[in-house]
């Protein structure tokens, strides 16, 4: 391995495209997939303006993308403060809802203090990666949509956070090993990520122990996601994707090209420098076939448009973790029927899944509602605690099941502490731990 290490100076961090340590060195090729290549030791913010009291650093790795070239990929990685070396520490790999293709949405450059990343949703979830934190844990936060934002990729997510925590678990400070268990959590566009991280990790980092992941509202198909988000009050989500997918896919990117007004090629352009936030709140409404020459279902049922949107869909390979599923019924964003075929198609591969489908709770409530559960769920499966019978439940809202309630206090003390900036500090693999502080 070779790796240079490097500690960062100055108040201003540059944008990830004019930051000389994500320059991609020219014998990528000759690194092994997660193999390290730089690190440095970077300042965490709430929003850019609380600094955080935890140790953190950027890893600079060797990666793959959708077409099997090598490329550089980031990670940030987090310790609790004044965190001592402990070996029982696990590894969280965290997939945020990165959900946009600019730059500054990439949590390599959002988390960072001073930066401007207005209407970031990981700057939001760093609320919730705490809680990770104040266990002990170690945290991976991984650029899984790349240099190029590729938001709603299919298999790249997987790999660049599969090799990112093998460049975790090679990266001394962290003191962690070739035996480190993992655990895997992500919600909405992170639970799409997080569900290509298991769908990839028994073929393509099979050496990795992961233990278990938590999908939030997974997606199940993006593709389907186009249609019924289009001309919605969260059209421009399509939009984005659409503006991603079609540096990807030439046949994607023919088909949008020979069907679309100027104004809609300009919208596009302008859904590439769009915080998920910012986007959702400018195109609202929008309807995409006004600026086609066709229809939009005519554009996506073309054969070898088809074949792009059949390659987005989730559940086609087979995890070899146990699952935990998390899903609002009336969820405004994803379709809760194209997480249910998911599922399914997990569960007759054989996959052991616990299903929960929320009445209650909508999109964007469910995530904080549903932390305390999570994290004591992966708590359980890192403890090599025995997995209950797979399930698959409809409850009234999930802030009613014990492991949630009991948990949601500690959830909100963890939110008020990085509010205010106060340390981080994590309990060690080794003390001895209540139930009430499991629930915590």
């Amino acid at each position: 391995m070779r790796e240079r290490r490097t500690v960062e100076h100055g108040d201003s961090p540059l944008l990830p495209s004019q930051d000389p340590f994500m320059h991609c060195p020219a014998d990528i090729a000759t690194y092994a997939p997660g193999a390290l290549i730089r690190s440095r030791q970077v300042e965490l913010s709430l929003f850019g303006t609380v600094r955080q009291r935890v140790e953190a650093w950027q890893l600079a790795y060797r990666s793959t993308d959708l077409h099997g070239h090598p490329e550089l990929s980031v990670t940030t990685v987090v310790l609790p403060a004044d965190a001592v070396p402990d070996p029982g520490r696990p590894l969280l790999l965290f997939q945020s809802a990165i959900d946009s293709i600019t730059e500054r949405c990439a949590p390599s450059y959002a988390l960072r203090h001073n930066t401007r990343a207005r209407g970031s949703i990981t700057r939001l979830e760093w609320l919730l990666i705490a809680n990770a934190l104040k266990r002990g844990w170690a945290v991976s936060i991984a650029d899984h949509g790349g240099k190029h934002g590729s938001f709603g990729a299919p298999r790249e997510p997987g790999y660049r956070c599969l090799d990112g925590a093998r460049a975790a678990l090679a990266f001394s400070p962290l003191g962690l090993h070739s035996r480190t268990r993992i655990a895997v959590w992500g919600y909405s566009g992170g639970g799409m990520a997080s569900s290509w991280v298991a769908e990839m990790a028994p073929q393509y980092a099979p050496e990795l122990a992961i233990v278990g992941a938590v999908l939030g509202a997974p997606v199940g198909d993006p593709g389907e996601i186009l249609l019924r988000l289009d001309g919605g009050r969260f059209a421009g989500f399509p939009a984005m994707v659409i503006a991603a997918l079609r540096r990807l896919y030439p046949a994607l990117d023919r088909a949008i090209t020979a069907n679309a007004t100027p104004t809609g090629l300009d919208l596009l352009s302008r859904a590439e420098k769009l915080p998920p936030l910012v986007a959702v709140s400018r195109m609202s409404g929008l309807e995409l076939d006004d600026h086609l020459f066709r229809p939009l279902q005519e554009i996506l049922a073309e054969p070898a448009v088809r074949a792009v949107i059949d390659d987005l869909r989730l559940g086609r390979s087979t995890p070899t973790c146990p699952l935990l599923v998390l899903q609002p019924v009336n969820d405004q964003v994803i379709h809760c029927g194209n997480v249910d075929l998911q599922v399914q198609r997990y569960l007759r591969a054989g996959v052991h899944v616990t299903y929960f489908r929320d009445r209650l709770s909508e999109h964007f409530s469910m995530l904080p509602l549903s932390t305390s559960l999570s994290l004591a769920w992966l708590t359980d499966r890192l403890e090599g605690k025995p997995l209950p019978a797979p399930q698959t439940r409809t409850v009234l809202s999930l802030s009613t099941l014990s492991s949630s309630w009991r948990g949601l206090p500690g959830v909100a003390g963890t939110a008020l502490a990085v509010a205010v900036g106060r340390p981080l500090h994590g309990r060690r693999a080794a003390d001895p731990v209540t139930e009430t502080e499991k629930a915590a």
